[in-house]
């Protein structure tokens, strides 16, 4: 629910009538570090809605906001001005621990380095957050995603058991486990060799077309941005740029525009 005295979602001033809000919406996010003649806006007014089931790219060179962008929506960080929503819940508006509830049942995170314990099973990586939280794990549901991960045989394996595609796939599923509003990816193929990466990249593809599941990917890879429902390019803290799904020399073509 949209927390008390806080102003209505965007999403249900511009279609009273909607039931299904987006997943994420960010307003005007500015973000600035220092003051003064020092200050530096790493993000200027961004806007952006993600749907519900929708798989987006985030692009742009090194300082261009893209991960700052990711931070703050996935409420890892503030803005200094703007405002973000996950589904009804203003992000923006909460304290710590509110955050830190949202974070357990309405985000899900994968990250270049997979942040995996190593005296754990693949099983109890998957299922750590959901045991921390206190929540009763579904194992109906917890078969599913290891299954549809392709880890059906590597369940009881640990990390150093395991390839770093395969480590890869154990973080996704554990992302997936609890059924997050919105699943954010930053760099998720970076430590993998191209085989491996396409491979994490399919299983992407697919939790967005067979899950329904929302998600948000920083990448700087052409081939990646390329699975996307949509490619947004930042230069400069700002969206310069929105495409569509596109091929890889497409997405490069566009990136090398930014860039310049």
């Amino acid at each position: 629910m949209t927390p008390v005295g806080a102003a209505p979602h965007p999403a249900a001033a511009a279609a009273p009538g909607l039931h299904q809000r987006p997943a994420v919406v960010a307003r005007g996010l500015v973000r600035r570090y220092g003051a003064g003649d020092a200050a530096v806006d790493a993000l200027r007014g961004v806007s952006l809605s993600v749907e519900r089931g929708e798989l987006i790219a985030v692009m742009g060179p090194s300082g261009s906001g893209k991960s700052t962008l990711m931070h703050i929506m996935a409420g890892l960080d503030r803005p200094t001005e703007g405002r973000t929503w996950i589904g009804d819940h203003e992000v923006t508006a909460m304290g710590d621990a509110a955050l830190t509830r949202l974070r357990r049942r309405h985000i899900g995170f994968v990250f270049q380095f997979f942040n995996l314990l190593p005296t754990l099973s693949a099983e109890e990586n998957v299922t750590l957050p959901s045991r921390i939280a206190g929540r009763r794990v579904d194992r109906a549901w917890l078969d599913e995603v290891i299954a549809s991960v392709g880890l059906g045989e590597r369940r009881r394996h640990r990390p150093a058991q395991l390839s770093g595609g395969q480590q890869q796939r154990v973080a996704i599923a554990r992302a997936m486990l609890a059924r997050p509003t919105v699943m954010f990816a930053d760099e998720p193929t970076g430590n993998l060799d191209s085989r491996s990466g396409a491979g994490i990249l399919d299983l992407l593809r697919r939790a967005a077309d067979e899950h329904g599941q929302t998600t948000v990917m920083v990448t700087h890879d052409p081939a990646a941005a390329a699975i996307a429902d949509r490619i947004v390019f930042l230069a400069d803290g700002r969206i310069v740029r929105t495409l569509g799904r596109s091929t890889a020399t497409e997405v490069l073509d566009a990136l090398a525009e930014v860039t310049r």
